[in-house]
């Protein structure tokens, strides 16, 4: 009996390792491009609208929303959906989801339109807006 008991001791302590080095979890140097990219893609974005919490911001007030989140919650976030999710579709405030109001007046889920951005930088392709 006591050799399970030392190896269940040592996998719990594996298990509470990985967990505190996710806890931990910063992206990698190819996220991270990924994820200034983004931000930097929202930025340019001069002809749509993006949504919080009922109000309207421009391009550049969405992109430095973003930053600001990123840079709060970075040590929570490994990949560039990460940050999407944590940082880029809804208000830690009031848990809404972001919308973002494309010029032809229609809306889109920010999650959803920011991962369709996001899905066009892993292409490599670079016209912003399109998703």
């Amino acid at each position: 009996m006591a050799p399970f008991r030392s190896l269940r001791t040592a996998l719990l302590a594996l298990l509470l390792g990985c967990m505190a080095a996710l806890a931990q979890a910063a992206p990698s140097a190819s996220e991270q491009k990924l994820i200034d990219t983004l931000i930097q893609r929202v930025s340019q974005m001069k002809t749509v609208t993006f949504m919080r919490n009922g109000k309207a911001h421009d391009a550049d007030d969405a992109a430095k929303h973003m930053r600001a989140k990123f840079d709060h919650f970075k040590d929570e976030i490994a990949t560039a959906e990460d940050f999407i999710d944590r940082c880029a579709s809804r208000s830690e405030m009031t848990g809404k989801a972001y919308q973002v109001k494309m010029p032809n007046g229609s809306m889109k889920d920010a999650s959803e339109f920011l991962n369709a951005e996001l899905r066009t930088l892993r292409k490599g392709a670079a016209k912003p807006g399109t998703g």
